[in-house]
């Protein structure tokens, strides 16, 4: 059976309760449950972790190395500046996949700068909800090919994959 890890960064504990407008009314564990009775239809097992503490998701990442066969990670804010957690991505043979709930390019321009997503194998973001199911699936299917430096000029639209559109 395969196994697969769903990890959520800073502040989402708060989902349902934080900017609703932004981030829907679902709550974390809400999410959870649906992604792991989607990973159940397919077959797979899914752990669910979530932490406001950056040491904490790194040491996760770090186990997470021939443990697991794919992680969906919304890494919240330290998307935008955590070198650590591109680290502990880069440094794990396990696929990543960046997953944001908004559409992170439509917002503040600091939300565009994504500093992880070069050493995962896709973006997903402003799929809302589904966008975890989008990144769960591509995973599946085989997503392993890592976006790399510079794929920012060529990705436009929701869903990157591999460093192509």
């Amino acid at each position: 059976m395969k196994k697969f890890l769903l990890m959520n960064g800073p502040n989402l504990n708060m989902l349902g309760i934080r900017e609703p407008g932004v981030y829907g009314t679902m709550t974390l564990s809400a999410i959870e449950e649906m992604l792991i009775a989607h990973a159940a239809e397919h077959d797979c097992e899914l752990e669910c972790f979530q932490s406001n503490h950056e040491g904490a998701l790194i040491d996760k990442l770090h186990a997470a190395h021939g443990a697991c066969d794919g992680i969906v990670y919304n890494p919240g804010a330290h998307t935008h500046y955590s070198y650590a957690i591109r680290d502990a991505i880069a440094s794990i043979a396990v696929p990543v996949a960046e997953v944001h709930i908004s559409d992170v390019d439509a917002r503040e321009p600091f939300r565009a700068i994504s500093v992880v997503a070069p050493a995962c194998v896709a973006q997903v973001k402003g799929l809302g909800v589904e966008g975890y199911k989008v990144a769960f699936d591509g995973l599946l299917s085989g997503w392993a090919t890592r976006l790399g430096e510079g794929f920012e000029a060529k990705a436009q639209g929701k869903i990157i994959v591999g460093g192509e559109m």
